[in-house]
């Protein structure tokens, strides 16, 4: 399967992406838990690979809802051992108004604010991602590895 191919030779580069993206992570509404969390459930696919102007690395965070009540379960968890309220406080009062009127969530019990900023940030991650392999040069060899 070739897009297992590409996705091992970047292993070293994702390590390193994951260092330098960890600030980014503190600083976002999600713990180092959550995010290893969001980060199981997002593949990384090569738009346009063949394309010189187009090709782009994605996020693929369609499975990402799948691990939204296990996040909610880890936020519980940290909110009981006093851990975690900045991150259900860093809610607006919309968010609480929405959710009062039943308007919040897709009715799913998901939270779709946080699913967007995990989708958002994931997205961030893909970004920096394509650019480390662009600045070592692996870019084009990886695009060309998509392509068989």
């Amino acid at each position: 399967m070739p897009s297992q191919d590409w996705t091992d030779m970047i292993v070293g580069d994702r390590m390193a992406v994951d260092r330098e993206f960890s600030q980014r992570v503190t600083d976002s509404e999600f713990s180092r838990q959550e995010w290893g969390l969001v980060m199981t459930a997002v593949e990384f696919d090569i738009e346009h690979p063949g394309d010189d102007e187009r090709a782009k690395l994605v996020a693929d965070t369609s499975k990402v809802e799948q691990v939204m009540p296990e996040m909610e379960s880890i936020q519980s968890q940290m909110n009981a051992m006093g851990g975690g309220q900045r991150k259900k406080e860093s809610r607006g009062i919309f968010s609480s108004v929405k959710d009062a009127l039943g308007l919040g969530g897709g009715g799913n019990g998901v939270d779709q604010d946080r699913l967007a900023a995990a989708e958002r940030l994931a997205q961030e991650y893909a970004d920096e991602l394509q650019e480390r392999l662009e600045s070592q040069g692996k870019w084009k060899r990886v695009r060309s590895a998509v392509s068989e």
